[in-house]
């Protein structure tokens, strides 16, 4: 239950840092000279991979003006389908060159293809793992293609109801998937930080028994580092360039500073995570002796009764706790204490 998968030797899963995956998308803007850019940019943040999206007008909808392919409200409003995509897509042309720069760079790519052709393609490129787009988490057919391919799955579940979720679940295993993550998504582009809704995550992880992470369409990334302290494996992230420069996913991309903020942040968190425990850190050590403890706080001679006025607690913290004080007082001193000696039994008589 809940076992760790592993992407190009990198394990990923409860216990392990998070992976920060770079989504590309189609804010190459049809240049494959961005698109490398974009995969250099992805190293240097610090990202463990990037991912392209592996498809084209015509393997994801149809050339037609008809309604029902026409898009209403959001960022692509007026648009069709087909020319969204026909924009967005990464020519197959360039995969391989995408694919070398990565290795070059030694960061790991792999993709999110929307056909059975598409797998074709990127298995003859050695993809090392898949991504099940969330619009196609409903799409068993190919959810079975690509678990077919024996490699890690994560599947994005936006919109996904549990009944689907279950399905989709079924569906890889029974292709022979044994390496299977999901992600929690809210397909809203952008999604509100008040419709992240980052409960699910752990509700998902139990439920459904496999590693979840979050696939974030929000600005910033403050929801990202949430998500990791809640316990999400896997972030996935858009990035580009520059918003300005626009593109199909622009306005909720990651630019430079950001991606590299997101990727130290979340593994930061994840590290301040640590476990449950109460001893002393290490940084803590030194800074024991500045808690209270029992001290004379004037002389008190050979004989004398401890008293509120001769005894104190106060810092530092090398007498007897502070707990302790209302044992001595009303005690006798052995030999003289003078002020400022820590209080301790073997200075009293019995």
């Amino acid at each position: 239950m809940n076992k760790a998968i592993t992407i190009a030797g990198r394990q990923i899963g409860p216990g392990c840092e998070p992976y920060v995956i770079a989504e590309m998308s189609g804010n190459h803007n049809g240049d494959i000279n961005r698109a490398l850019e974009l995969v250099e940019l992805a190293h240097r943040s610090g990202a463990d991979a990037v991912k392209l999206q592996t498809y084209t007008a015509d393997t994801i909808t149809l050339n037609c003006d008809a309604s029902d392919f026409q898009i209403e409200g959001g960022l692509w409003d007026g648009r069709t389908l087909y020319e969204l995509y026909d924009e967005a897509h990464t020519p197959w042309a360039w995969h391989r060159m995408l694919f070398d720069k990565a290795a070059k760079l030694g960061i790991t790519i792999f993709s999110s293809p929307f056909d059975a052709t598409a797998v074709d393609f990127l298995e003859d490129l050695n993809c090392p793992a898949y991504k099940v787009a969330s619009f196609e988490a409903v799409d068993l057919p190919l959810i079975q293609r690509v678990a077919e391919t024996k490699k890690p799955m994560i599947i994005s579940t936006g919109m996904a109801t549990i009944d689907e979720i279950n399905e989709a679940l079924d569906a890889a295993r029974s292709g022979g998937a044994d390496q299977i993550i999901l992600l929690h998504c809210v397909s809203g582009y952008p999604t509100l930080a008040e419709e992240a809704n980052l409960a699910t995550i752990k509700d998902m992880a139990l439920r459904f028994g496999v590693p979840v992470g979050l696939s974030d369409h929000t600005m910033g990334t403050s929801v990202s580092v949430a998500a990791v302290v809640l316990g999400a494996v896997v972030i996935e992230k858009h990035f580009t360039l520059a918003r300005a420069d626009g593109g199909p996913d622009a306005a909720f991309s990651l630019e430079a500073d950001e991606l590299a903020q997101l990727t130290r942040d979340c593994k930061m968190a994840w590290q301040a995570v640590g476990e449950a425990g109460y001893d002393h850190k290490p940084s803590e050590e030194q800074n024991v002796q500045f808690r209270r403890s029992l001290y004379a706080v004037a002389d008190i001679g050979a004989g004398q009764l401890l008293t509120p006025k001769n005894v104190r607690s106060i810092r530092p913290g090398y007498g007897l706790a502070p707990k302790h004080l209302a044992d001595v007082i009303n005690r006798t001193a052995k030999a003289d204490i003078a002020r400022g000696t820590p209080i301790h039994w073997d200075l009293l008589k019995d």
